[in-house]
């Protein structure tokens, strides 16, 4: 029986590595897989899905207006049966596209998985992971670190000088010298004016330990 999933966290850490690792299992095992991608996040060129530690591939792109379930049925009408659909930057879908997701999952018996973030730089929830997080099958969080050494569950957007912003629009696309994940308290502290982030951030080469 086909389910929902939703894998949520804050920014980097590796949803779009477990979700290509996830589309190379099926692959692997000679399993058609459908990869779709928001139009509005093109950080890695249009129709591209790549990760921090540079894996990619080809995706489908999609807009607000697109109805996610035709566009798997048309896929599955041009290139056969699809054992699986992935789901990049699930945050940008909206209230009727999860409706859609759903409907792969009950009416066509096809798989879904979608990654995304759970809450913006204001700690308020995406359209699409709200209604991810209601109606999904299976919730799972992927963990990432704060600067602090605790678990980082929120994101800040920042400005130039590592200081907090608090306003603007929920959606502007970034990466690392935009937007940092933290834990719980440390959001508290940063949004409320105590102190600055470290947009670069010190990092070893795999296998190293450090400073002796």
């Amino acid at each position: 029986m086909a389910k929902l999933y939703f894998y949520y966290s804050a920014m980097n850490a590796g949803k779009t590595t477990t979700l290509l690792q996830s589309a190379h299992n099926y692959h692997e095992r000679g399993m058609r897989t459908l990869i779709l991608t928001p139009r509005l996040d093109d950080r890695y060129g249009s129709g591209v899905v790549a990760s921090r530690i540079g894996l990619r591939a080809p995706a489908h792109i999609f807009s607000g207006d697109d109805d996610l379930e035709a566009l798997v049925r048309a896929d599955v009408a041009a290139h056969g049966a699809l054992h699986c659909a992935l789901v990049d930057e699930a945050q940008f879908l909206n209230r009727r596209q999860v409706w859609q997701l759903t409907e792969v999952v009950d009416r066509l018996d096809i798989p879904v998985l979608a990654y995304g973030l759970r809450t913006d730089f204001r700690g308020e929830l995406f359209e699409g992971s709200q209604y991810l997080l209601a109606w999904a099958d299976h919730l799972t969080e992927i963990r990432t670190i704060c600067h602090s050494g605790r678990k980082a569950s929120m994101v800040v957007r920042v400005d130039e000088q590592g200081r907090a912003l608090t306003e603007g629009p929920q959606v502007q696309i970034g990466g690392n010298e935009r937007y940092v994940s933290v834990s719980r308290i440390e959001f508290k502290n940063i949004t409320e004016g105590h102190g600055v982030l470290p947009l670069k951030q010190p990092r070893l080469p795999l296998g190293e330990s450090g400073p002796e």
